[in-house]
């Protein structure tokens, strides 16, 4: 227990759970039981056990995984920054002028040739159109680095600005990835608090997701339990000041029978249902479920005020993603996806023209992530998604997310004004030049003066109001 899984394979012996959060995107426990399948990297959370190993190498779930990951990083496409390509035409362009300017004035007035010809190069000199993208990008990702968002790729902001569909994992992603208690039904003489307490008793010595999340809810004042019997995938029974109850799932926890009908809708849900009961019968049923991050909702919402269409791509059950789809008004739920799956699904957007920006967390996450125009991954996730994402959300605050999309759609806005004042600048003055109307100094001037305006227009980033 506790040991991550070093291969695929099946169980022979035991009866446990295995996390698979980071694989599958799946966020409750999976039951392992013999004759289950186990997945290399996945974490043995509760009992021992005997696995044969079946593939190892290539032929791994992890393997094939990261040769998706790897296929959809070549094809992803190349984004070459238009500044430059426009940048060495033009300077091939003015090279041409001013030989033809240099020509002409000889035979006009050959004592004038020399010093229009050098005023037409430097009023020309392509520095502000050459640092009008770049000059803009940099103080960004200065700006975006200070609020937890580092960029690893060049093209990402503009890329980001441009996304048009935003594609969210759930698991460590929209939601923290750690079960919580949603929500408490008590049916016995027991209230609520007194249920939350033993149930949290019983749990004690567990190292289950579902028992940390009653410990945390309970509090630090527990009764003491003893002759505490763990039936392992099940539940434990236990003594407390006299009195045999059991906790775990509703088959084992209570007789036949006993199951309120309340709870149908509850394991409908999707989320973890724990029972706890005793001789009388149903004392309290726990619904278990991951946490919704509270900033997810926020940013749900402006992206869709915005005009932005939000994808719910998820490995996790059907119902669990409704659940939290629901809670966030997302509409577009595709649950049940496998890494192949969701690589599938974002080529889909891409062929019918969207420019998708994915946000995920885990190494299921990772082909996906690679094949997205622009990427995010959550800092806290697989390793494997870190670095094939665009940007890094160091923070794991969502809100930062939101904060840097206004910040790379005005950085968007100050690059076309940074390129529109280039052109403008040199429309207005290569005639002059040619003309014979600027001098050499005045040039330079010119040249310093409109590299500096662009300079500064794109330090206004670090100051744009983002909250």
């Amino acid at each position: 227990a506790g040991d991550i899984v070093p291969a695929d394979g099946r169980v022979v012996e035991g009866v446990s759970c295995a996390d698979e959060a980071l694989l599958t995107g799946e966020s409750r426990p999976v039951a392992k039981s013999p004759g289950e399948a186990v997945t290399g990297g996945s974490i043995n959370v509760e009992s021992p056990l005997v696995v044969r190993v079946e593939q190892v190498g290539a032929g791994t779930r992890l393997s094939a995984i990261i040769g998706l990951m790897e296929r959809a990083a070549a094809e992803k496409p190349r984004i070459v920054d238009l500044a430059d390509r426009i940048a060495s035409h033009f300077v091939a362009t003015l090279l041409l002028v001013a030989a033809a300017v240099a020509v002409g004035w000889y035979f006009i007035d050959p004592s004038r040739a020399l010093w229009i010809t050098v005023s037409v190069l430097v009023v020309t000199c392509p520095c502000a159109l050459s640092l009008a993208t770049p000059i803009a990008l940099t103080v960004a990702a200065g700006a975006l680095a200070k609020d937890g968002l580092l960029v690893t790729r060049g093209h990402a902001i503009e890329t980001l600005a441009r996304a048009t569909h935003f594609v969210f994992d759930k698991t460590g992603t929209l939601t923290t990835g750690r079960m919580r208690l949603v929500d408490v039904a008590v049916f016995g003489a027991l209230e609520r608090d007194e249920c939350l307490a033993v149930a949290a008793a019983l749990e004690q010595s567990s190292e289950h997701p579902v028992a940390t999340a009653l410990r945390r809810a309970a509090g630090a004042a527990l009764p003491l339990a003893s002759d505490a019997v763990a039936e392992p995938g099940q539940g434990i029974a236990a003594t407390i000041a006299g009195r045999n109850f059991r906790i775990g799932r509703p088959a084992y926890a209570l007789a036949p029978g006993a199951l309120p009908e309340a709870a149908a809708g509850w394991l409908d849900s999707g989320d973890t249902v724990v029972a706890l009961g005793d001789a009388t019968g149903c004392l309290a049923l726990f619904r278990i479920g991951d946490e919704v991050r509270p900033e997810s909702a926020a940013l749900v919402a402006e992206l869709l005020a915005a005009g932005k269409e939000v994808v719910l791509l998820t490995g996790d059950a059907p119902a669990v993603a409704r659940r939290v789809a629901g809670q966030l008004g997302i509409r577009d739920v595709r649950a049940g996806a496998t890494p192949q799956g969701k690589h599938d699904c974002v080529t889909a957007l891409q062929a019918s023209g969207a420019v998708v920006a994915m946000i995920g967390d885990g190494v299921n996450d990772a082909p996906v992530l690679a094949q997205a125009q622009v990427s995010v991954a959550m800092g806290g996730g697989a390793q494997l998604a870190r670095t094939q994402s665009d940007f890094v959300l160091l923070s794991e605050n969502l809100d930062h997310l939101r904060r840097g999309l206004r910040r790379a759609i005005g950085t968007l806005r100050v690059i076309r004004q940074n390129l529109w004042w280039s052109f403008a600048y040199n429309f207005i003055a290569l005639p002059l030049a040619i003309a014979g109307h600027v001098t050499p100094w005045l040039a330079g001037i010119g040249m310093s003066a409109s590299s500096l305006l662009v300079v500064l227009n794109s330090l206004r980033i670090q100051r744009m109001e983002t909250d």
